[in-house]
């Protein structure tokens, strides 16, 4: 059986659809096929499941022609569900010619099943499209499938020691949390846990190389939403700085701290706080 999922937004879109999706090609023993902007595309290749990537980019505007190669590919397989997380007369239109019995999305012409998003946080949200395929989703209990390979190579890559390894992945961007405050905090908890081993992750490397060494921590400290979803799916213990408590599961080791505008003026004592210190 093979899922297709067509799926425009922004890396963390991509990253908060990766439950769900695992969830159904498991439920129904089924291979997917992601149609999104290749740019967006990294998430999708974490799973097993995954057989295709369809480039395609919802945001820029496609041609007919796009719609029309993007219908060719979607008609070539035999599809028996598609998920979709698209909208507009376009899609709608292209899904109405496939041969796929079950189309579920939020609204649309070609939607077989309409399905509104529900309660909680952002993974958890698309419980209704499982729900739709008569299975429940348990987004806080998925876990990102990585290779031994990959796990091995991002050990090699860590600070040698044998205390505690705090992964720090700040966004770097403008109204992030100062950069004085990031180099501080490591020395500082130093003084009070003289085996700490710290990190920052650098954002160049690849999707599949952040996780794997976001798996090897003991624990993350970031602003990234990227990054806070790895932590997330690799259940490792997160700090996450600018993040809302409806974006992350309601679990122990996760705590958010600071609304987005605050983080400038972020405490190094509050941060410490929730680090346990």
């Amino acid at each position: 059986m093979r899922v297709l999922a067509l799926s425009p937004g922004s890396l963390e879109d991509q990253l908060d659809r990766l439950p769900a999706l695992a969830e159904i090609c498991q439920q129904l023993n089924a291979t997917l096929q992601v149609a999104c902007d290749p740019k967006q595309a990294a998430p999708w290749k974490l799973l097993p499941c995954m057989e295709k990537l369809l480039p395609f980019s919802f945001e820029a505007k496609p041609t007919l022609a796009d719609w029309a190669n993007l219908l060719g590919c979607v008609r070539e397989p035999d599809f028996q569900v598609c998920i979709n997380f698209a909208e507009g007369q376009q899609v709608n239109l292209m899904l109405s010619m496939s041969h796929i019995p079950k189309r579920l999305g939020a609204d649309g012409f070609a939607c077989t099943d309409q399905v509104n998003v529900g309660q909680g946080w952002t993974a958890q949200r698309l419980g209704p499209f499982v729900q739709a395929l008569g299975f429940e989703l348990v987004a806080d209990q998925f876990r990102l499938p990585l290779a031994t390979g990959a796990l091995d190579e991002a050990r090699e890559a860590l600070p040698r020691g044998d205390g505690p390894l705090l992964l720090l992945s700040p966004t770097g961007q403008d109204g992030d949390w100062p950069a004085s405050e990031w180099h501080r905090l490591p020395d500082t908890i130093k003084g009070r846990l003289a085996s700490l081993r710290s990190m920052v992750l650098r954002t160049e490397l690849s999707l599949a190389k952040r996780a794997a060494l976001i798996a090897c921590a003991d624990v993350v400290l970031s602003s990234c939403p990227v990054s806070q979803r790895l932590a997330t799916y690799c259940g490792i213990p997160l700090v996450a700085l600018g993040a809302e408590a409806t974006d992350l599961p309601e679990r122990a080791e996760i705590r958010c701290l600071g609304r987005p505008e605050e983080l400038a003026t972020l405490q190094g004592s509050d941060v410490l706080t929730a680090l346990g210190f």
